[in-house]
Parts: C-alpha cells; sequence; structure tokens
C-alpha cells in the first residue's frame, strides 16, 4: 500500500471517527430501544467533511505528482546540457587555439598565404574560423544561460516540493491520531454490540421459532414447504430465515482502496448473480469504501426488500428506501450506500434495525445478517 493510499484512508477514517465517537460516548445505557442515538447531524457533517476531505487531498496529489514531473523534466535538461557543454567548450578551445596562432605567430599566417589558392579564398578561411569560434562562443553562452535558468527552476521546485513534504509529515501525524481514533471507535462499537447482543440474540431466536412453526405448520398440513415471510419496510414479503452467528462480524479495512473493491467486487457480483443488480458489485465496493459502510449492507438489504430489485415498489429502489426512485442503478446504490452511512452508522446493528423496519425489527434485522453472511 502506498503512503498517500494509507494516509487517504486513515484521514478519512480519522473524519468518521471523530464524529462517530463523539456520538457513541453516549453512556450506553442512555441508547433508545429503537434506533441507535441520533447522530443524523453529526454524520452529516462527517460526511461533507469526508467529501471535502476527499476533494482537497485529490488535489493535493495532483499538485505532488505534477511537481515530481517537472522536477523530473528538469533534472533530465539539466542533464543533457551538462553532457552537452564540454563538447562545446572543447570546441570553442579548438577555434580560438586556432586564431590566436595565426594572429600571434606568422608561421599559420605563412600556412594558410601558402595553402590559399587566392587571397579570397585566405580571407574566406579567416572568416570560417572566426564565424566557428563566434558560433562556438554564442553556443556556450546560450548554455550556460539555460543552465542557470534552470538551476533557478530546480531551486523553485525544490522549494515546493519542500513546502509537499511538510504537507506530507503533517498528514503522517493525522495518521497516528486517525490509528488511535479508529481504535477508539472500535471499542465504542464493540461495547454498544455486547449491550445489543441479548437483543440480537432475542430477535435470532423469535426467527428461529417462526421458522420452527412454519415447518410444523409444513408438516401437519402434509406439505412439501411452506416458509415463513414477514412484511418488510417495502411492503414486500421476505422469508424468515436464522444466521449463523449474532453479528455480521468486521470488514478488514487495512487494504488500500483498489484491493478492497477487487475483493469485494468479486463477491457481490457472485451474491447477485442472475439478478437485475449483476455486476453491479464494483458500484457497492466503491461507495462502501467512499462512505466507510460495510459493502454487504446495501446488497443485503436489497434482498430483503426485493429480492435483489426484482420486486421494486419504485424504479431502481431495491431497499424500500423512503418514496425515492432513481434512473440507475449506480445512481441508486451510491445514494443507500451514503444513506446507510449517514442514517445508520454503515453497519448492521439491531437498533438499526428497528429504526429501519419498526413492525419486524426482529426478522428484518436476521434476514439482513444472514444474507450478509452469504456475501
Amino acid at each position: 500500500m502506498s503512503s498517500e493510499t494509507r494516509i487517504r484512508q486513515h484521514v478519512r477514517t480519522a473524519l468518521v471517527a471523530g464524529a462517530l465517537g463523539a456520538a457513541l460516548a453516549i453512556p450506553l445505557a442512555a441508547w433508545p430501544t429503537v434506533a441507535r442515538a441520533d447522530a443524523t447531524s453529526e454524520l452529516q457533517s462527517v460526511q461533507q467533511q469526508i467529501q471535502e476531505g476527499n476533494q482537497a487531498y485529490e488535489e493535493a496529489t495532483a499538485r505532488v505528482e505534477e511537481l515530481q514531473a517537472q522536477i523530473d523534466e528538469n533534472e533530465a535538461r539539466v542533464a543533457e546540457l551538462e553532457a552537452e557543454l564540454p563538447t562545446q567548450q572543447a570546441r570553442a578551445e579548438d577555434s580560438l587555439r586556432a586564431l590566436y596562432k595565426m594572429q600571434q605567430g606568422t608561421g599559420s599566417l605563412v600556412d594558410l598565404l601558402l595553402s590559399a589558392s587566392d587571397f579570397y579564398e585566405l580571407l574566406s578561411t579567416i572568416q570560417y574560423l572566426d564565424v566557428i569560434q563566434s558560433s562556438n562562443n554564442d553556443a556556450i553562452e546560450e548554455l550556460q544561460a539555460s543552465m542557470k535558468e534552470l538551476d533557478q527552476t530546480r531551486f523553485s521546485l525544490n522549494s515546493q516540493m519542500e513546502e509537499a513534504e511538510q504537507e506530507q509529515q503533517r498528514a503522517e501525524d493525522a495518521l497516528a491520531q486517525a490509528n488511535e481514533a479508529r481504535a477508539e471507535l472500535e471499542a465504542q462499537i464493540a461495547a454498544q454490540a455486547a449491550a445489543e447482543e441479548a437483543q440480537r440474540r432475542a430477535a435470532i431466536e423469535a426467527a428461529q421459532r417462526a421458522a420452527e412453526e412454519a415447518a410444523a405448520q409444513a408438516a401437519a398440513a402434509a406439505e412439501d414447504e411452506q416458509d415463513a415471510t414477514f412484511t418488510t419496510e417495502s411492503g414486500s414479503q421476505a422469508p424468515i430465515e436464522v444466521p449463523s452467528s449474532p453479528d455480521a462480524g468486521n470488514v478488514d479495512w487495512s487494504s488500500d482502496k483498489a484491493a478492497f473493491v477487487a475483493e469485494w467486487s468479486a463477491r457481490i457480483d457472485a451474491y447477485l448473480a442472475g439478478s437485475p443488480l449483476a455486476g453491479q458489485g464494483t458500484t457497492f465496493a466503491e461507495a462502501a469504501w467512499e462512505y466507510g459502510v460495510d459493502p454487504r449492507f446495501s446488497p443485503a438489504i436489497s434482498m430483503i426488500e426485493s429480492t435483489q430489485g426484482r420486486y421494486c415498489f419504485l424504479p431502481h429502489n431495491a431497499w424500500g428506501w423512503g418514496s425515492s426512485s432513481w434512473d440507475s442503478w449506480e445512481e441508486a446504490i451510491w445514494d443507500h450506500v451514503e444513506g446507510l452511512a449517514i442514517g445508520y452508522g454503515g453497519q448492521l446493528t439491531y437498533a438499526g434495525a428497528k429504526k429501519y423496519c419498526p413492525p419486524n425489527a426482529d426478522y428484518w434485522y436476521a434476514g439482513v445478517l444472514a444474507n450478509m453472511e452469504r456475501i
């Protein structure tokens, strides 16, 4: 992972951790049963900071790359001139020595007179030597002027790069703070998860009882199969499912964006294969990375609310998401994932289930969790 990627990742983490940490600092006993403490306003502020921070980071990265390219180009030109300068100097020195000998000694003049067929040839030879000397001197002066200009450019670029490196140092300092904030946030989330454990287990047990009752009814009625269902937030019917564990576990955020998107897009595409949402794994993964949301969360909700987009109550609304509709899956996915970051902390919790689907939170929580386990 490059240092720029690590910085970006952890700065983004620090922004999220800062606001979520403030929200989660409320004593656990003060959390309502209907939903996690309403941190919408704080999260909206954090989201704005994330967007602004990403934009500023991208601009800074582009500036660093531009400076490095200019420095490389400048150094390459300096090397070329330094290679040319000795040759030009040698030529100038040779012509200067020839002219000097011709001007100071009689031997050279006599040789020129004897070798020239006439006076005009002699004059042309002397003018030619003078032109060569003048041309070589001009070339040296031009090279020296270019070297001076390039040295000044080098100084300016190095000064700018020094400022960029200072910015990088400040980002590295922020990295240490982000690590601490991340650790604190994870501890607070773990504490909240422990407080919710009884509710989560109760939800799973309720789903288990409902599934057993459905099986018993199917056996009594001599039917091959009868699935228990519940009404989702979108008004559709979803099967009651029993997950294998009471929580979905944590997502590994230690990789860079490219590795994260590559891993989760493949897993999500496999999960959504054959559905209207097929092929949208990269969209889900990129949006999850951008907003710090569990990449399984939105795809799993789509199964509960619309059977992965097969039965949408509004255009491209696969999540029972208010009264929203969109023109494309990409636009819908980005908006839904952003909403999960702002209103639900980006991860599945029992409190969030009671907020998302109040009438059947137990079954909704269990169903989303079971589907997240499949991704």
